[in-house]
């Protein structure tokens, strides 16, 4: 009965072992996309009021968690009954993380200045309730965290899958991966958005003296330069993980200048060129649905 007890504790230890092994390959594989995720959520969670910057990124990290609640159970279903329709959903989010990307650098390029009735029109958008631009901001970010998710897990089961450990692994690999995106992701972006707050405790706990008083400062300081830089770095992240869906996803795009694969420099052109084309054409298709649907309107 004794032998039998520690026989199963064994097993479960050797079980543990494996998945720890298997975790980190899986979270090393991962850490470019994680980045890109940082990046992104960092930049999507900013740009609220100070009382609002931890619920606001609260609920953003509570949609994760349910993204990933619903994304794992989905992609080992398909992967048991019709693996190559993974390929076919990260396609489809790589066109939307494209068209996000891209929408944000038209926007900042054409941006003109509006005059007449187009300025009242502005303030009439303007005057939605702080609280409808919250969720629509939330509901953006919750967005784009399930596209990343995606191609997270998937990427994270690719690695189990490749070294053919059993299903119980995989489950446990996947699942643990994914954790560790939110909690790691998400810590990071909560200490980002409450610097200028840390800074000003600074300050005031050394009057404004000393080697705190001018950490205090920089922190107040840094916060606005932090936030821009994350919007830039998130929109070319949106570009470059599109790219790479594409780049690695679509079989004929593979294999388009096979000589730039051996250059790092070169694949990460490759993925931006491929993430601005896939990003310009998802655009104009959305363009042209629109102008559809408000011929429809008018008839």
């Amino acid at each position: 009965m004794a032998s039998g007890f520690f026989a199963i504790l064994d097993d479960i230890a050797a079980l543990m072992d494996d998945v720890a092994v298997t975790s980190k390959i899986a979270t090393q594989r991962t850490a470019g996309i994680l980045g890109d995720d940082l990046a992104v959520n960092a930049e999507k969670a900013t740009g609220f009021l100070s009382s609002r910057e931890i619920p606001v990124l609260w609920a953003i990290t509570k949609g994760s968690f349910i993204n990933k609640l619903i994304i794992l159970p989905v992609v080992f279903l398909l992967n048991w009954l019709y693996a190559p329709a993974i390929n076919y959903v990260l396609i489809a989010g790589g066109l939307y993380l494209a068209f996000e990307g891209v929408e944000k650098i038209i926007e900042f390029l054409f941006h003109r200045d509006k005059k007449g009735h187009e300025v009242v029109e502005e303030i009439v958008e303007d005057e939605k309730s702080d609280e409808e631009i919250e969720k629509a901001k939330i509901k953006s970010a919750i967005t784009t965290d399930f596209i990343l998710s995606v191609e997270i897990v998937i990427i994270a089961l690719g690695t189990v899958l490749e070294e053919s450990h059993p299903f119980i692994t995989q489950i446990l690999v996947t699942s643990l991966v994914a954790f560790i995106a939110t909690v790691g992701v998400y810590g990071i972006v909560a200490l980002i958005v409450r610097m200028d707050d840390a800074g000003f405790k600074l300050i005031k706990k050394s009057n404004d003296k000393g080697f705190f008083g001018m950490l205090g400062h920089f922190l107040v300081k840094a916060l606005p330069v932090v936030i821009k830089a994350l919007g830039v770095i998130g929109t070319i992240a949106l570009i470059m993980v599109a790219g790479g869906i594409f780049a690695h996803r679509i079989e004929f795009l593979h294999h388009v200048l096979p000589s730039w694969s051996s250059n790092e420099m070169l694949t990460i052109l490759k993925e931006i060129i491929l993430g601005l084309i896939g990003g310009l054409f998802a655009v104009a298709l959305f363009t042209m649905g629109k102008g559809v649907v408000s011929l429809v309107k008018k008839k």
